[in-house]
């Protein structure tokens, strides 16, 4: 590990230096653990990886060591998000685990520590773009389920809040408003259903019908190396006309040989649009825990103004926590798109209720 800078003297650090070490230490311990457990349940590639990742915040573990001059008498616990990481990976494994990691390596505080040497500052910044690395298989392996799943539940909070405000705010019933809510997540689950297993299975049919395949693998071995079309079909990829007659000739010659061409190893974007039925029943089922929400109110009983705002204040925060999610598992801070989520639902919900306080009726 390369020393911190000359002119600074490990023995003059004030004692508030050194209680951010001994933080520092415990923060690398409790970073080593994650990835330590997350690759007790990977395997190959991602294993080694991720004890790589394990092996460099050690490193980092002995630096801060050698400056506290051994294990400090008063140890400080980890940052609640790094236990929280911990915890996870101890249990799940998932996704979030790698999230919640990527957000700890993005924010590193040693680039405004001298006491942190250039190669830990540097370590940092590798490590996030290798943990965003190997979030993003994850990603891309339940995207197209998850996004049916957190546009389900969204649309479902949203539409059937500004539903029963709208409806709310004319004066009816409290039994008229629960019918009323109670259609609406029937028809609206039924709809985005519907709607996500048409998307998704017209989607798959035209990447189908748009991907290079094997069709034409069998025929290569009869085709002449000097005239053929082989080389066009490489011109509709993107390939520069002498590229795409230097590649014919190659694979056409191979072919001859017996080397039939191997399919390249890339990204299957089947895998991340996803299942049509998968997609359809995360977004059927989302949309009905979401769209359940702002009806409990009614359902329990209440009526008036009392159900309008426990249905504002339970809608809110399943409106928080699904922004929050979506922004945590895009590796990026929760809160922001938890507050445009809140922002968002709330607003429409104020139009519709807006639009049912000037279509009022008179209930005797």
């Amino acid at each position: 590990m390369p020393a911190t800078s000359p002119e600074l003297d490990p023995s003059q650090a004030t004692p508030a230096q050194r209680r951010r070490w001994a933080q520092y230490l415990a923060d690398e311990r409790a970073e080593a653990a994650v990835y330590r457990r997350l690759a007790r349940r990977r395997s190959g590639d991602e294993r080694d990886i991720l004890q790589q990742l394990e092996a460099a915040e050690n490193r980092h573990e002995r630096h801060w060591l050698q400056l506290l001059g051994g294990e400090p008498s008063k140890m400080p616990k980890a940052s609640l998000r790094t236990r929280l990481t911990a915890w996870l990976a101890a249990r799940f494994g998932s996704i979030f685990t790698l999230a919640l990691a990527q957000l700890a390596e993005a924010r590193s505080p040693y680039d405004s520590d001298p006491y942190a040497t250039p190669a830990m500052r540097a370590d940092e910044k590798i490590h996030h773009e290798v943990v965003r690395g190997l979030a993003a298989r994850s990603r891309r392996q339940f995207s197209g389920t998850f996004r049916a799943a957190v546009f389900g539940a969204n649309d479902g909070l949203v539409s059937n809040l500004a539903l029963v405000m709208g409806i709310g705010a004319t004066g009816v019933s409290g039994a008229f408003v629960l019918f009323s809510g109670l259609a609406g997540l029937l028809a609206g689950a039924l709809s985005m259903g519907a709607g996500e297993f048409v998307s998704v299975k017209s989607q798959r049919e035209l990447l189908d019908a748009t991907e290079p395949n094997a069709f034409a693998d069998d025929s290569l071995p009869d085709l002449d190396v000097d005239a053929n079309e082989l080389a066009l079909v490489y011109r509709t990829r993107g390939m520069p006309q002498d590229d795409a007659l230097r590649h014919a000739r190659e694979v056409v010659a191979n072919a001859h040989a017996g080397r039939m061409p191997a399919r390249t190893g890339t990204v299957d974007a089947h895998e991340v649009v996803g299942g049509a039925w998968k997609a359809a029943s995360s977004s059927f089922l989302f949309f009905s825990s979401g769209a359940i929400i702002p009806v409990l109110p009614w359902i329990f009983g209440l009526s008036g103004i009392a159900a309008v705002a426990v249905a504002l204040v339970l809608v809110g925060i399943a409106l928080l926590l699904t922004g929050g999610v979506v922004g945590l598992l895009s590796g990026a801070s929760p809160l922001p798109r938890a507050l445009r989520q809140l922002a968002i639902g709330f607003g429409a919900a104020a139009v519709t209720y807006v639009l049912g306080l000037v279509f009022g009726v008179s209930v005797a």
